[in-house]
């Protein structure tokens, strides 16, 4: 058995053991797939009949490269495995024996859209208002109750459900449920929650016969990704594999550590408990990294070893060598995001490495425009990976087609975008009657719509457009008087873009709230940037306008470019199962990471434990160059916010880091031991910032001179160099304290207060 060859010894072990109770504890980088796949081939080789394995996994491709592996070592019989996602595995048994829980050989399987519109239809003859009993929000709440293997009659009797529904001012889901669920029954149709869901009643309704068969048929269980699993899968798995004269041939892989998907079901006590529920069970642990060099994989020790519940392990490499893990301070988003683009360049120079070996890690999406805007500022061509570019969001489109047609009311397009969003009652019919009366008489859109009174509309509908139309022309007039970001601002309001999108009450509605919300704050950041550099050149112009043409001459880039490599863009939980040469991951800070929610949480060590397991992946998927970057200020909710850098940064041994970035003066040996890293002491030095913030009051103009000690809102304490230029044009430079050093202000937009 050649294959076994390639084996280190624990890896052989987990593969030869085959029989009883089997638990993989697979760090990063250690060849799970390979233990995996190989074990499942050894079965083969060993006699096992194929048919009798179910292997189960999260992902088809994870599914379709298992049988390829397997199939070089086993031959075709690889093909006779049943390998698949749980929805995929599940779904093809249901169509077997669907008859059994009264649903037809032939059952639809509805997607999102087709489950929400079915709840619409419910809440609508029910009489409930929509706005409240939003489709996404109430379809997540009985998402929820199935994958915690929940009846429509349990969730009625559910004490604590029903009183969180009543929070949310929806107290009647669980008649919704109910109602959904004969729906679906009449339609013969099952939602992909169902999947799993009808699978588990098919067993519990039928152990006699439905469920001793699955239970004979499949003899060995294998489980990829264990600690993603959620009650539901795992309910399901324990019936098939526990019953009277079992040998329990289960074999489960997976990492705690790795366990960051807790918001969508996931239930890391899975694999924590996976012990106790079979105490027979045999343990390897794959602890030889073979991804990452020493700094790398000494530093995610450190970091993973403060959670407080794990189980224990040692992540070791042959790996040698390499560089200590740059740590980069900046003073604002912005300066970040350059200062990680510059290092990109740099390492693209120096080590000949590709954008497509590169990627930049955040803790949300919103976070990717300043690192988008930075890398087309320096034609460096990016992809965001498992999502959208920042201002191709829908969200973001909609703000923007709102201040398109307010700069030019003539742009036909942007107005086709917002006139009926949020939904006003301007059909699609009457659009494009409108549409046609504008391109037969020659003229715009806007025009046609100012004297809708004359195109023949129905009453209701005409109202409709010339409230809208009166909107547009009150966005104008306010437009004179307040600066790009302020009527932004009022824009978001009165539209009732926000509102619309909250009625959904789902994770994906606040991750949209947050997209507009870094949209205003970038706007905010155009408006009052007052440094003048190579990177500002056409500073004096802080219109709407401007920034409007900033927008499309950023967006306009790369476009049509799909052969070309490029760096990636994600969230670190899109990261996980990547691997990338260079990993950069930013906005490490209090409050971003980990996150403003876990720091709130009732649970607040399982919150932050879920948090550091976050950094851990993100951290583990660099290979060779990992960089962790913060910012000390940036716009958040309009206002300038002082931050402290990330407790996850102060877990780090020293040693491992390179800390040279983090501020121009002071070496860690000047610090005492206890504080080697300087975290502490930055930290301090950005909260006597903010406090010197809390009465800061700008000086004016006449007052800010040569020599003239300052406060400045993003860069601190500093004193003036000189002044040069005439009248609006002037433009200070400035030596700043706290390793910033000099920067140039233009004193039109700047807000500095002279301290002596």
């Amino acid at each position: 058995m050649s294959y076994l060859d390639e084996l280190n010894e624990i890896q052989r072990q987990a593969v030869t053991h085959i029989t009883g109770p089997a638990l993989i504890i697979a760090g990063p980088g250690s060849g799970k797939t390979r233990v995996l796949t190989f074990r499942i081939a050894h079965l083969i080789e060993s006699g096992i009949p194929p048919w009798e394995i179910l292997t189960l996994t999260f992902t088809n491709k994870a599914a379709k490269e298992m049988k390829e592996r397997i199939t070089k070592v086993a031959g075709a019989n690889a093909n006779q495995i049943w390998a698949g996602t749980f929805h995929s595995v599940f779904a093809r048994i249901l169509r077997s024996e669907a008859s059994k829980i009264g649903y037809p050989s032939d059952f639809s399987i509805y997607d999102s859209q087709d489950a929400k519109s079915a709840i619409t239809e419910i809440v609508k003859k029910r009489g409930l208002d929509s706005k409240v009993y939003n489709a996404s929000a109430v379809y997540s709440r009985i998402s929820l109750a199935k994958n915690n293997v929940i009846s429509p009659e349990a969730y009625a009797l559910d004490t604590e459900r029903i009183k969180e529904d009543r929070q949310r001012k929806m107290p009647y889901i669980y008649k919704i449920y109910e109602l959904y669920v004969k729906k679906c029954m009449r339609s013969g149709a099952m939602d992909f929650d169902d999947l799993l869901y009808q699978m588990y009643r098919l067993l519990d309704e039928n152990p006699e016969n439905i469920l001793a068969k699955y239970q004979k048929r499949f003899k060995y269980i294998l489980v990829d990704e264990f600690q993603d699993t959620n009650q539901l899968q795992y309910s399901i798995i324990q019936k098939l594999i526990t019953y009277p004269g079992s040998t329990k041939n289960i074999c489960v892989v997976g990492d705690d550590a790795q366990s960051i998907y807790a918001f969508r079901g996931a239930t890391i006590q899975n694999i924590l408990d996976f012990e106790k529920e079979f105490p027979d069970i045999t343990i390897f642990k794959l602890e030889q990294n073979y991804r990452s060099t020493n700094f790398i994989v000494q530093a995610a020790n450190d970091i993973i070893s403060r959670n407080s519940q794990q189980i224990k392990k040692t992540i070791f490499t042959a790996k040698n060598g390499g560089e200590p893990i740059r740590v980069v301070r900046a003073m604002t988003d912005t300066e970040e995001a350059r200062k990680v683009v510059d290092m990109i360049v740099e390492q693209k120079n120096r080590y000949h490495i590709t954008n497509d070996d590169i990627a930049i890690l955040y803790r949300t999406n919103a976070q990717s425009r300043v690192f988008e805007e930075s890398l087309k500022s320096h034609r460096i061509a990016y992809k965001i990976y498992g999502g959208t570019s920042f201002y191709d969001r829908k969200e973001v489109k909609d703000v923007l087609g709102y201040l398109r047609v307010i700069v030019n009311p003539k742009d036909e397009e942007g107005l086709k975008r917002v006139i009926n969003y949020p939904t006003r009652g301007i059909g699609a019919t009457s659009l494009t009657k409108l549409t046609t009366i504008a391109e037969n008489e020659n003229l715009s859109l806007w025009t046609i719509l100012q004297n809708v009174q004359h195109a023949g509309l129905p009453k209701r509908t005409e109202n409709s457009i010339k409230q809208f139309v009166g909107l547009i022309e009150m966005f104008q007039a306010r437009m004179e008087e307040v600066s790009a970001y302020e009527i932004t601002k009022y824009v978001v309001k009165m539209s009732g873009i926000i509102k619309d999108i909250q009625k959904e009450k789902t994770i994906e509605a606040q991750s949209r709230v947050e997209n507009i919300t870094e949209l205003l704050d970038g706007i905010k950041g155009f408006v009052e940037d007052d440094e003048v550099d190579e990177f500002n050149t056409n500073i004096e112009d802080k219109t709407l306008a401007s920034y409007l043409q900033n927008v499309v001459l950023l967006t306009d880039i790369d476009k049509d470019e799909e052969e070309v490599k490029r760096v990636k863009l994600m969230s670190v939980h899109s990261s996980k199962g990547l691997e990338y040469k260079s990993i950069f991951i930013v906005g490490l800070e209090e409050n971003l990471f980990p996150s403003m929610m876990a720091l709130r949480s009732k649970n607040l060590r399982a919150a932050v434990d879920e948090e550091r397991r976050l950094f851990y992946v993100a951290v583990t998927r660099a290979e060779q160059f990992l960089t962790l970057s913060y910012a000390s200020s940036r716009y958040r909710f309009g206002n300038m916010v002082y931050n402290n850098s990330s407790r996850f940064l102060e877990e780090i041994s020293p040693k491992y880091l390179d800390l040279s970035s983090t501020t121009a003066r002071a070496k860690v040996s000047q610090f005492p031991k206890k504080n080697r890293n300087r975290f502490t002491q930055m930290n301090k030095n950005s909260n006597k910032q903010a406090e010197k913030m809390v009465n800061f009051k700008a000086s004016p103009m006449s007052a800010i001179v040569a020599g003239a000690k300052i406060l400045h809102e993003r860069f601190g304490s500093g004193k003036i160099v000189a002044i040069d230029g005439q009248g609006a044009g002037r433009v200070a430079t400035i030596f700043f304290e706290d390793g910033v050093g000099e920067k140039r202000i233009m004193l039109k937009f700047a807000k500095i207060q002279v301290v002596g």
